[in-house]
């Protein structure tokens, strides 16, 4: 019983401090300039938000190409070591050929 008297008396206190501080000009100031900063801003919380998702996104694309650079890198030591494997790619990629050789393209859909 006690405990429910503290509690009711608790939010007329917290309600008598709150409308105080309605009331009081800088009071209403401050919560105005809050209000203003959170939702009116040109950098406002939804803003924010916004570019923080674009910023992790950037930095997932960031590890993606890091590790694609590295794979390339990978490809042409092997390329830069390997003539067997140049000859290869420049036949299958770009469609090389020898001097007396026919290259026969075949399409499947």
């Amino acid at each position: 019983m006690r405990l429910k008297i503290l509690t009711v008396r608790l939010y007329k206190f917290e309600a008598v401090k709150l409308f105080k501080l309605l009331r009081n000009k800088y009071g209403l100031a401050v919560i105005g300039v809050m209000v203003w900063l959170l939702f009116f801003d040109k950098n406002d919380v939804m803003t924010q938000y916004e570019l923080a998702q674009k910023c992790r996104k950037l930095k997932h694309e960031k590890q993606y190409y890091l590790a694609e650079i590295e794979n390339n890198k990978k490809n042409l030591v092997e390329l830069r070591s390997n003539t067997k494997s140049l000859e290869i790619l420049a036949r299958e990629k770009y469609l090389m050929k020898k001097d007396n050789e026919d290259v026969f393209v075949f399409v499947t859909k």
